[in-house]
């Protein structure tokens, strides 16, 4: 039989490598990590854990067709803020995803699962059209349902992991305890959380082992790796509860940058994924168990101990 190979693309960053590592913890699939730089710390470490590194590069189309060539399915997420990305324009992610698209169709892929988020052009009629890796990676959705490639979006939240690694969660000034700084959100409006390292990959895993049973539904449907739904307040109070310390939610008027401002103005008043029932019920079907922000938070406590 053959090897049955998944190529997850952005493999050093937060979402790729959960995604490796919960498909070497499985077993039924073997981990491709594509890396502009096999030879990186993080690519590594990957090797070591016993993914196959490979070299490839999205601006490269000829690069990607020779890594798919064996390929069973694909991961596909791309990052708007890498510097060469940034540095082409706008609309950079969005010719990246159609590349990996075109590359996955020249080589025959069977499944792809493509990383998005909402068009928070369309979705809020005109009012924030300046969220470019929002929208850039709907319009890949769209390209990708077009293509004849089968296929399965899946939608993610904010990354429970932004409290460290964009240092949302810090020591407050005026107090022992903590403050979550989250800019230009209502601390009453509901947001929608991703625990990135415990529950993407599961979800990963579920649409690869299922895709191709009919009676499943999963290609071309679009699916929420979401693993909570609640207000930044509700947040504090858990993981206050957690710490035994306080934490406080602050909504500063500006993170620096308007792009994300916006992001989170259009989060705030539109909300994610408002029509949708979360945890989704349909990655329940399929065996996946979210964890709950209670035990997101018991198990990040030592952090800020």
């Amino acid at each position: 039989m053959s090897p049955r190979i998944v190529a997850v693309f952005g493999a050093t960053g937060t979402q790729g490598s959960s995604i490796v590592q919960a498909l070497l913890a499985e077993g039924t699939f073997i981990p491709r990590a594509i890396t502009r730089n096999p030879n990186s710390e993080k690519a590594m470490k990957l090797k070591t854990l016993g993914a196959e590194v490979a070299q490839a590069d999205l601006w490269d189309v000829d690069s990607l067709k020779r890594v798919l060539s064996d390929v069973e399915a694909v991961y596909g997420v791309t990052d708007y803020y890498d510097h060469k990305n940034v540095a082409q324009g706008h609309n950079s992610e969005m010719l990246l995803g159609k590349n990996l698209v075109d590359a996955a169709k020249a080589t025959s892929v069977r499944f792809f699962i493509w990383s998005s988020l909402p068009h928070s052009t369309r979705v809020s009629n005109g009012k924030y059209p300046n969220v470019y890796h929002f929208d850039n990676k709907a319009n890949v959705e769209d390209y990708l349902r077009d293509s004849g490639v089968p296929h399965s979006i899946l939608h993610t939240g904010w990354f429970a992991e932004n409290l460290w690694n964009y240092n949302s969660l810090a020591p407050a000034r005026d107090s022992d305890g903590l403050k979550l700084t989250v800019p230009r959100y209502d601390p009453h409006a509901p947001q929608y959380i991703t625990w990135v390292e415990r529950d993407l990959g599961q979800c990963t895993l579920a649409l690869l082992k299922h895709y191709e049973d009919c009676e499943s539904e999963v290609l071309s449907q679009t699916f929420y790796a979401v693993s909570a739904k609640l207000s930044y307040t509700q947040f504090t109070s858990i993981l206050q509860q957690a710490f035994g310390k306080p934490v406080s939610f602050v909504s500063s008027q500006t993170c620096g940058m308007q792009e994300l401002d916006d992001m989170y103005d259009f989060q705030s008043e539109f909300g994610l994924y408002p029509h949708t029932a979360i945890p989704d019920p349909r990655l329940l079907t399929l065996g996946v168990k979210f964890h709950t922000m209670e035990e997101f938070s018991q198990e990040i406590k030592n952090k800020y101990a």
